[in-house]
């Protein structure tokens, strides 16, 4: 959500901001319902300053026995503009919140401007495609194979984008997303939360997927949302609060099912695990000082790099381009795993700063360590990282000439000394 004091205070600079995302001008709009807001919350506030001295010399008469009918009847009448006034300008103060809730958050100085993902610039690859002395085969080849990954019956299940993974391969996902959570707690200075999977729509609202994306989620029959990823829950442990300075950063991680419709997803990545509907996903949460927050983006992209580094598992960091960035982002990092099989580079992880936007929005604040004002809080979220996806990365990178996969060595420990995936 956007700050209307800035809007005033700078219309010129909020409109090039959003010119940057592809929208008209808005400045002008909101601002011409604002004085009207304003204007008629000040004529409420002038009547009740004139009922107030009424009131005064009705109660002066009375004490003299005068008659009073009259200065009443004034004091009702402007009651009744007092009401009107103050309620069409709460009616334009909901038209105003409607508008801002629906525009995205300011860009970064430094975020590259174009209209889609091929504007994107790579900052860094770390690693090497490893080569292959056969062709690679792409994951679902691979897991059917093995009659470890069941499209099929899934499909006879729940429908399409749903995957039935079994024995040794369901295992091997288990343990990729343990191997993340406890690297981020053991290392990275994550607390562990096992959050609601439901939220209410005030939650869901307050990280951004309502009004604007409400038909990418799952709604159930109470008015409720499945969630699409865990910075929804995460992120909202802080709305409605006022939080002590000494306590930034909270940073906070989660190991979750996740929900997504995939509502304008229609023909993208139809076949295997890429793109499901239920999936699992271990997401990043910081809450912290302005100040902080872009050296905290650094330091969290840098803790999903870690769990790729230490599974071998080449990737790229991308900064998005204006026209990639996502609604509630002012900067985004994607991180790029090397498919063998697909020969490509695909998003395995996006770590973005939304800076006060989501803040605003919860109503999250910190206290100074002065104790002297109140501000904003900054918030940031990344997956650190998306489960399935990296066990597709894991399948077609560790793929063997027979169909086998070895496992890779970090994750060894709890796959109970495994080092190899193959038909039994």
């Amino acid at each position: 959500m956007h700050d209307i004091r800035a809007i005033r205070a700078d219309p010129a600079a909020f409109d090039a901001a959003m010119a940057r995302r592809g929208l008209p001008p808005q400045a002008e709009a909101i601002l011409g319902l604002d004085k009207i807001r304003r204007d008629r919350l000040t004529r409420a506030q002038e009547e009740q300053a004139k009922r107030n001295a009424l009131s005064r010399q009705i109660g002066q008469l009375r004490r003299q026995g005068a008659d009073t009918a009259a200065l009443e009847s004034e004091s009702a009448s402007l009651a009744q503009l007092m009401e009107i006034d103050q309620r069409g300008a709460a009616e334009i103060d909901g038209q105003i919140k409607a508008i801002l809730e629906g525009l995205p958050n300011i860009l970064d100085a430094d975020v590259p401007d174009g209209a889609d993902e091929t504007a994107n610039v790579v900052l860094k690859q770390w690693g090497e495609p490893a080569g292959f002395d056969f062709a690679p085969k792409q994951h679902f080849e691979l897991g059917e194979a093995l009659g470890m990954m069941d499209f099929a019956t899934a499909a006879k299940l729940a429908g399409a984008r749903f995957t039935i993974l079994r024995g040794k391969l369901a295992r091997l996902e288990r343990t990729i997303g343990q191997f993340m959570i406890d690297l981020h707690t053991r290392e990275h200075g994550y607390e562990e939360v096992i959050p609601p999977l439901l939220v209410n729509a005030a939650t869901a609202y307050g990280t951004g997927q309502l009004p604007k994306f409400e038909a990418d989620l799952f709604k159930t029959s109470d008015g409720r949302y499945l969630i699409p990823t865990a910075e929804v829950p995460l992120t909202n442990m802080v709305a409605g609060e006022i939080v002590a300075e000494k306590l930034l950063p909270i940073r906070l991680t989660a190991l979750t099912e996740c929900f997504r419709s995939e509502a304008g997803a229609a023909g993208k990545d139809t076949r295997g695990y890429l793109r499901q509907h239920e999936f699992r996903k271990v997401e990043l949460v910081s809450i912290c000082h302005p100040d902080a927050s872009d050296a905290e983006h650094e330091r969290m992209t840098g803790c999903a790099e870690r769990v790729l580094e230490l599974l071998n598992l080449p990737y790229r960091r991308v900064v998005l381009s204006s026209g990639d960035t996502g609604f509630g982002a002012a900067k985004t990092y994607d991180l790029e795993v090397w498919l063998p099989g697909q020969g490509t580079w695909r998003e395995i992880s996006s770590c973005s700063n939304t800076r006060a936007f989501q803040a605003r929005r919860m109503n999250a604040r910190f206290r100074s360590a002065d104790g002297r004002s109140v501000a904003s809080v900054h918030t940031l979220n990344g997956s650190g990282v998306a489960v399935g996806r990296t066990l597709i990365a894991v399948m077609e990178t560790y793929q063997q000439a027979d169909g086998s996969i070895v496992v890779p060595e970090p994750l060894r420990p709890t796959m109970g000394g495994m080092e190899r995936i193959a038909c039994s």
